[in-house]
């Protein structure tokens, strides 16, 4: 018995699987810095008191490698390692184009 506790917390533990990221869509509202866009996600939030709906928004800095967003494109953000001070998303992709709709 002493032996099977042993080699049970011998390890790391259960192996977990990788924790998943969150993904959220915005829209891109500056891309003027090398590789990082500032993109913008709206959410609606009722009111505790009226139960109206309230528009709340959001800004993250993303990680754009190619450099391909432009503002008033609507893109995907994933959750990513920190990437500088404020850098913790990368852009997964660019659902809709600024021009075309």
């Amino acid at each position: 018995m002493a032996t099977e506790q042993a080699t049970a917390t011998a390890g790391n533990g259960p192996e977990r699987e990788p924790r998943r990221r969150q993904e959220k869509v915005g829209v891109v509202v500056s891309a003027k810095m090398q590789k990082t866009v500032v993109v913008e996600v709206e959410r609606l939030v009722m009111h505790p008191l009226y139960q109206k709906y309230l528009r709340r928004r959001s800004r993250f800095m993303a990680h754009d490698e190619k450099g391909e967003c432009r503002p008033g494109d609507q893109v995907t953000i994933r959750e990513t390692r920190p990437m500088s001070r404020h850098k913790r998303w990368i852009v997964q992709s660019i659902m809709v184009r600024a021009g075309a709709k």
